[in-house]
Formats: structure tokens, sequence, C-alpha cells
């Protein structure tokens, strides 16, 4: 299977769609974020705290990954100047579309998160990488790219799924109302699933996932070289039966040293 080729595929189908992560923000919320009134999110729930981005005015911000015509128009319209860069040609039409109507200071660039040969080195302030990263299936590239193009001092502001939520299998308990633990971790879902799984998966035009570990997505974010300063949980919907137990996300504030 080609993942990236798949990924996008399956992006493209789900911002097509308009799914819950590929509906622009109204026209009051671009407004409001002009005035200094905004928030973000890295993970499903919780907002970002200001105190992450200082003063963002000109601050030069990469959004990884993070198309949807939702994080990054906002933040462009709080005073960014802002690249969003995504695997998805649909994702990405709908922070251009948003950016046009807006007159806002966004550039779109297609690719994939793991490889940003096409950007320069220290050329952003910030990066802001929503939960997306389950997407790749190494995620330590991600974070040596980020380490690269941010400036010294500059942070990696980043969300991404506890590995536990991999153990189950989510479409079954919401189902069955029953959490059992069905998969071995670190899960690779190429790996975890047999053929016929493999064709209903490419059928179905779901994006294939990874779980990582802790060690790749903390510890990766150390061996890269950055500092982690902060780091917050956060919550699913009570849908899915997983979120009465625990925290299905985590999101880190990070330092290029």
């Amino acid at each position: 299977m080609d993942i990236l080729k798949h990924n996008r595929a399956a992006w493209n189908k789900e911002s097509s769609e308009d799914g819950e992560w590929s509906r622009p923000v109204s026209g009051d919320t671009i407004r409001s974020a002009r005035e200094g009134d905004w928030n973000v999110i890295l993970t499903p729930l919780r907002t970002v705290p200001k105190s992450w981005f200082g003063c963002l005015q000109g601050k030069s911000v990469l959004c990884l990954a993070s198309a949807g015509g939702q994080q990054a128009p906002v933040l462009a319209a709080a005073g960014a100047k802002v690249t969003s860069f995504d695997l998805s040609d649909v994702q990405l039409e709908k922070d251009r579309i948003v950016a046009e109507r807006h007159n806002l200071d966004l550039q779109c660039i297609r690719g994939d998160m793991a490889d940003l040969s096409e950007l320069p080195d220290e050329s952003f302030d910030l990066i802001f990488h929503a939960v997306s990263n389950i997407f790749v299936p190494d995620v330590e590239a991600v974070w040596r790219e980020c380490y690269r193009v941010l400036k010294p001092k500059g942070e990696l502001l980043a969300g991404f799924m506890n590995p536990s939520f991999f153990l189950f299998d989510h479409d079954q308990s919401i189902k069955d109302k029953i959490i059992e633990v069905k998969h071995k971790l670190p899960y690779a879902q190429p790996d975890h699933l047999d053929s016929e799984a493999i064709q209903e998966l490419e059928s179905n035009g779901r994006a294939v996932e990874f779980s990582h570990t802790l060690e790749t997505q903390l510890g990766g974010q150390l061996k890269a070289g950055f500092m982690i300063a902060d780091l917050y949980e956060d919550y699913w919907t009570d849908e899915i039966p997983f979120n009465a137990f625990s925290p299905s996300c985590i999101a880190t504030r990070a330092t290029k040293r």
C-alpha cells in the first residue's frame, strides 16, 4: 500500500464531505480574531493557552498538517504570516478560499509532513501541528523536520493521540458499548489488518493510522533537540466509551534549543 497516496485520497474525500475538521470558520470568527478575540485547538476540545503563542503579530507560522479552513486562517487573522502545509489538496483549498475571501497573509503548500524539503532552514518562529501525525509511519522524521525549519528559540505546538487509544477497536466499542483490548502497541494499521480488512479500508476511503509511542512522540521531540516546556491532556466526545476512562490526546509546547 502507498500510504501517502492512500491518505491523501482519504483526506480529500473527508474534506469533500465536509467532515468535522473540514468546515471553514465563519466571517464572524475571522473578524473577532482581527480584533484580538480568538482561540484555536491542537486537540478535539481544549483551546490552546494564549501564553503558548506570545505575540502573534508578524510572526512567521507554519500550520503543519492542520489545513481545512479552521486553524490557519484564524492565526493569520490574529496577525501571523502563515504557511499552511498539508497533504490534502481539498483541505488546503479550504484554507485558500478563506484567505482570499478575507485578504489574509496565508500561503498553501501541498506535501508530506515528514518531508519539509521545500521549506528553508530556520524560517519559522512557530509551528502549529494539530493532531495528525497518526497518519505517518515515522513520527520522528516529523520532529526532525520541525526542528530544522524553526528559528532558534522557535516554538513547536503539537497535538497527538494518546497511544493507549489504539489498544481498542472504537467502532466496535461504540456499537457494543463494551471496551475490550484488541490491539498490541505500537499499532500500525497495515501490519494489524488482514488482506480483507485492508481492502475494506481502501474501499471505505478511511485514512491509515499509526499509534506511535510516548517514546517517539515525547522522546522523539527531545531527541530532535527540543525542550518540552509544557503539556496538557484532552478528551474526545462521550460517543466513544474510552472517553469515560482516559484522556485520548496530548498537546505539547516545545522550544528549539
